[in-house]
């Protein structure tokens, strides 16, 4: 009997195979890992990068805070709203362009930032890796993030 399919048969690819599933599966498994860390800031995994990148630089706007952590306005706003509910930030209108939100830290999101300096010793431990491991490994994944992005469609 003939296959109602004329194409020959190709096995599909193993999902242990497949980078992306490599990249999801780790993902989560570091989230796992911040889940159990960043309750006793009393942030969740998206407040705490929010945090440091204002750590980095106080007096950012939305978009700004938006492309540093490749998220758009929709996804933020929301979250910086639950963040200055929280005390953490302000939000405030920029006088030069009522359009933009400019987000700065209280003087208790600065305060967080020295509870927050035992994170990464806690999650490098978890890793199971040397820094210089770590730090290659970031790298790596640094490029393939830029060369996805630039050849994504």
């Amino acid at each position: 009997m003939k296959s109602t399919n004329d194409s020959p048969s190709v096995a599909a690819p193993a999902l242990d195979s497949q980078l992306c599933f490599a990249l999801y599966s780790t993902s989560l498994a570091m989230m796992r890992v911040y889940r159990g860390l960043l309750p006793k800031l009393g942030l969740t995994y998206p407040q705490y990068l929010v945090m440091m990148v204002l750590w980095e630089q106080d007096q950012l706007t939305v978009s700004d805070i938006g492309e540093r952590l490749f998220l758009d306005s929709a996804t933020l706003t929301p979250l910086l709203k639950r963040m200055e509910a929280q005390g953490l930030v302000l939000r405030t209108r920029a006088r030069s362009d009522e359009r933009q939100v400019i987000i700065s830290l209280t003087e208790q999101g600065n305060a967080l930032r020295k509870d927050a300096a035992e994170i990464m010793p806690a999650v490098l431990c978890a890793t199971q890796c040397s820094v210089d491991e770590v730090s290659s490994l970031r790298d790596q994944l640094v490029s393939l993030r830029k060369s996805l992005n630039d050849n994504a469609g």
